[in-house]
């Protein structure tokens, strides 16, 4: 690990919200945002979680993620996750076209 913290922050009127994460604790941040989304007390939206949770995965690619530890027994408790595609999955039209 970089030892390295990133910042993302969001102002919503008069709440505040500031995420401090590393590699370690990247996964965590980013189910925070939906958890913050999904609460109806708070003025966080789930486009608010979007954005951020782009932010996030701009800054910190999960290239050196290779698999996620899921508490349990299940068969299913160890999940591979695929590498950062090279390649664009679809192609927009341009005026040559």
């Amino acid at each position: 690990m970089s030892g390295e913290v990133n910042v993302v922050a969001l102002v919503r009127g008069e709440e505040q919200y500031i995420f401090l994460f590393d590699e370690a604790n990247r996964t965590e941040t980013l189910r925070t945002l939906g958890r913050y989304a999904a609460d109806p007390e708070l003025a966080f939206t789930w486009y608010d979680a979007a954005i951020l949770s782009q932010r996030i995965r701009e800054l910190m690619p999960a290239a050196s993620m290779n698999s996620v530890e899921v508490p349990g027994n299940h068969p299913s408790a160890k999940h591979s996750i695929a590498g950062p595609v090279s390649k664009p999955r679809f192609r927009l039209p341009t005026q040559d076209s």
